[in-house]
């Protein structure tokens, strides 16, 4: 970073990152006296508000050869994105910008990012604790379901250790076999989950749906009778809630499935959906080109209508009224939602979505699906306000995945932090805090194929039948107990996605959502994952103490979480060559109990250390 201004620095910026509306900041230039800068400015355009302004800051002295300009300023009372950069001039008049890229006399600034939100109640279960991500229909079955008059053209595979369904019928994906996973199923192993240290359960969706993914929703009112019934969710969430437990759901809102109660396309339920009149209660959720069979749908994928988030019938069932569908299931024992394609729901429904949700619950936590940086994302070309105060707690951290998985594989620690830095910077504290990590979705390949450094195969026939060759799942998973580490220390809440801790394969969708393997495990990954939910259950620190970098060079990545009386320091050799870092003191081996004395410290070949320092 430069010596003339260093946002992240409390020389140049106080405070570090976002700040609150209405709360003072201050700002301070340090250019080489020798450059005889008399004069210097900060202009500031304000994202939402259009308002531009260009304001002086005074000259205060000289130090170590550089003269500094420095002015406390105050954010607006609403929240806002601030981009903001530097003029400096000369009493002759002669002068330049200065932005991101340095010192530049012409073309477009490259500003910095000031984000100004509103303070709002972030629930402190989520970020403190462990996530634990399931595909219910893959997890646990009980006994074999039977789909007979059950909406879509279902079929259950009568061996668990089958490979899910791949190949197109009549060039469509279906999605329309199953495996029977339940709800009881996962209320039976809750005991196991409490034990690796899981505060919460995030369940892909759950209510009833043609697909085995249910992400079209026919009836949001019921869960999927393969699933089981509302008592068996109330159940869940009961006993989850004894062992310290929350539920979130996944919150389809953007779309319904064609084969609903509310659209009915291929005429499976008695009432009159959207389709079959246009007087149907449903009709003004849905937008047709030519009424019934062309209208909007989800990335053109016809099974998916797209419903009007404006629509005020459809406002009304799902969020406001007394009984509207984010109340019922909360009342029912949810703790909270995750909005999938959040890009996609208008700012306004979120932000009543979330008031209604923290009206029926204050203590519920609203996630958001994001793919990049949430604080900055422009989607349908409008520039978005997911995390100001009135709309998201937080969201799936894909960058915090990204950064991680291209470090492991060979890139510089040093980019893992920078990225890192840059959404701490650009973050409210609370959503950086309560992010959801995660190495793997059921969006995303396995984390084990992905970090083995295989190859995979674009042909879905290859990928059916693709498996890690001994070496390569040798690497892999030495790399995902490195991965996992960082994971389970890092601010945030780590979330795992079933079946990754236990050593599971595969490849992109539908290879990455195979049956959890009971009984064929691999144990020492289980254990491992096992004792960094413990940590993180046992230490504070892990919780909710402050990030501090201690080091991030090539393939070391060593940095600490710090409360007054407690330090955990976990420390990363990502390649196949001893590394070293030094310590400044004696710390224990979390893991081992051993006490490692002050001095350099080897870390041997994919090799990491979680390290506490505790004041007696």
């Amino acid at each position: 970073m430069s010596n003339v201004f260093n946002p992240r620095s409390e020389l140049y910026k106080s405070p570090f990152g976002a700040v609150l509306c209405g709360h003072a900041f201050s700002l301070t230039c340090r250019p080489l006296a020798i450059e005889d800068f008399t004069h210097c400015s900060v202009i500031i355009s304000h994202e939402f508000s259009g308002f531009l302004q260009e304001t002086e800051l005074p000259f205060s002295s000289v130090q170590d050869n550089r003269a500094c300009f420095s002015l406390s300023l105050t954010a607006p009372d609403a929240p806002d994105l601030l981009w903001y950069y530097f003029r400096f001039w000369r009493d002759d008049g002669t002068g330049c910008f200065y932005d991101k890229t340095g010192y530049r006399s012409q073309g477009t600034p490259e500003p910095w990012q000031l984000t100004v939100y509103n303070s709002s109640s972030t629930p402190q279960w989520f970020g403190s604790g462990v996530t634990y991500q399931i595909f219910p229909d893959r997890y646990c079955r009980l006994s074999l379901p039977d789909p007979a008059g059950l909406v879509g053209d279902r079929w259950v595979h009568e061996d668990w250790t089958d490979l899910p369904a791949w190949q197109a019928e009549n060039g469509e994906i279906k999605n329309r076999d199953f495996f029977g996973g339940s709800l009881a199923g996962i209320t039976a192993h809750l005991d196991d989950l409490a034990g690796m240290g899981v505060s919460t359960l995030y369940l892909c969706p759950i209510f009833e749906s043609a697909s085995n993914h249910r992400y079209n929703t026919a009836d949001y009112t019921k869960i999927d009778p393969m699933l089981g019934t509302e008592e068996d969710f109330r159940t869940l969430c009961a006993q989850a809630k004894k062992l310290g437990m929350h539920v979130i759901l996944d919150g389809v809102f953007n779309h319904t499935g064609s084969q609903s109660v509310y659209f009915n396309a291929d005429g499976f339920y008695p009432t009159v959906g959207a389709v079959q009149s246009q007087e149907s209660p449903c009709y003004d959720w849905y937008s047709f080109t030519s009424w019934p069979d062309q209208y909007e749908s989800w990335w053109g994928i016809y099974t998916l209508p797209n419903v009007r988030e404006d629509s005020p019938s459809y406002v009304d069932y799902m969020i406001e009224a007394d009984d509207s569908i984010v109340r019922r299931w909360l009342q029912a024992g949810a703790s909270g939602w995750r909005l999938d394609v959040a890009d996609e729901l208008p700012d306004s429904f979120i932000e009543k979505l979330r008031a209604a949700i923290e009206e029926t619950d204050p203590d519920a936590m609203v996630i958001g699906e994001v793919w990049e940086d949430a604080s900055n994302k422009i989607s349908y070309s409008q520039r978005r306000r997911y995390l100001l105060g009135s709309e998201l707690h937080s969201v799936m951290n894909y960058p915090f995945r990204t950064a991680l998985l291209a470090y492991l594989l060979g890139g510089s620690a040093a980019d893992f932090k920078e990225a890192m830095e840059t959404l701490r910077e650009n973050y409210p504290p609370a959503a950086f805090y309560s992010a959801m990590n995660f190495l793997g979705t059921h969006d995303t390949p396995r984390i084990l194929t992905v970090l083995s450094g295989a190859v995979i195969p674009e042909d879905r026939g290859a990928q059916a039948a693709f498996h890690l060759s001994p070496e390569a799942r040798f690497l892999g998973l030495a790399r995902v107990r490195l991965a996992a580490a960082v994971l389970f220390s890092f601010p945030g809440s780590p979330t795992v996605y079933y079946g990754d801790e236990v050593g599971m394969e595969g490849c992109g969708d539908p290879f990455n959502r195979g049956t959890y393997p009971w009984g064929h495990e691999d144990a020492t990954m289980l254990d491992w994952f096992t004792r960094l939910g413990k940590l993180r259950q046992e230490r504070a620190s892990l919780q909710r103490g402050k990030l501090v970098w201690w080091k991030a060079e090539g393939p070391v990545l060593a940095y600490s979480r710090d409360l007054p009386g407690e330090i955990t320091l976990t420390a990363v050799n990502a390649s196949a060559e001893y590394q070293e870092i030094t310590l400044p003191l004696s710390y224990q081996n979390l893991l081992s109990r051993h006490i490692l004395p002050a001095g350099k410290l080897i870390l041997p070949p994919y090799s990491v250390y979680l390290l506490g320092f505790d004041e007696k």
